[in-house]
């Protein structure tokens, strides 16, 4: 536990030091990890669906694209929860304070659906996952949220379901945040890896109060300042720190 605190306290040292966001290459019980770090106190973290006249943005140049017309660009970004065929996320989604999906507190099939699973929401100053059952009985008032699943942490612990030898291994990514809001840590992995591992790295590595499986297979990441990013099918929701254009 040593070790994980000082990664720990390494990426947290470096993230308040570059500012809004820091990633860096992580590796963890014989696997590698890109981990991308914000204080959610003071980076402009937001999600993104949809332009202004409505259509999908799908892509990572997209939004920067769009930010850019406004004197903003993109500095991090990673897909954020899963959705259907027209790109329209499967659970709960608000961005900027209008809901386009309601919440699903039911059991279902897929990973989504692998209770308990939980919401990434964003409020001023403030970044949590929040169980799903828990989301709806607290009602925190989100800015900015997305639903997806399963959890990887709830409150310290590996979800119950996950197995130390599972053989479905994808690339994975992920989002962890502290229990005062303060920290939100990112991560993909640069290789398959179960969902045992993939809990594990939140929980042993990163430290982080509870964590949340956002997707696998099409998982992306946009960092430009580590000269990352990733292309492919066009995505739905998607999560992202915003800075001032240079």
């Amino acid at each position: 536990m040593i070790r994980n605190a000082i990664v720990a306290a390494a990426l947290m040292l470096t993230a308040a030091s570059a500012g809004a966001v820091d990633c860096r290459s992580v590796d963890f019980d014989g696997a590698s990890y890109t981990v991308c770090e914000a204080d959610a106190s003071g980076a402009d973290l937001r999600l993104f669906l949809r332009n202004g006249d409505g259509s999908i943005y799908g892509q990572f140049f997209a939004i920067d694209r769009d930010l850019a017309t406004r004197g903003k660009k993109l500095l991090f970004a990673m897909n954020a929860g899963m959705y259907h065929e027209d790109r329209a996320p499967v659970g709960h989604y608000v961005e900027n304070g209008v809901e386009e999906m309601r919440i699903i507190p039911n059991a279902g099939p897929g990973n989504f659906g692998l209770l308990p699973n939980g919401v990434l929401c964003l409020r001023d100053g403030r970044a949590d996952v929040i169980e799903t059952l828990s989301f709806v009985a607290d009602d925190p008032g989100c800015r900015d949220a997305t639903q997806s699943g399963p959890m990887l942490v709830i409150d310290g612990a590996l979800h119950p379901k996950f197995l130390e030898d599972g053989t479905s291994k994808y690339i994975r990514n992920g989002v962890g945040t502290s229990a005062d809001g303060r920290r939100i840590v990112f991560a993909i992995s640069n290789e398959a890896v179960n969902f045992h591992s993939f809990g594990r790295l939140f929980r042993d590595a990163l430290e982080t109060d509870n964590a949340l499986f956002l997707d696998g297979n099409i998982s992306r990441l946009y960092a430009p300042g580590i000269g990352r990013n990733d292309f492919g099918f066009r995505l739905g929701p998607i999560v992202g720190v915003v800075g001032d254009a240079e």
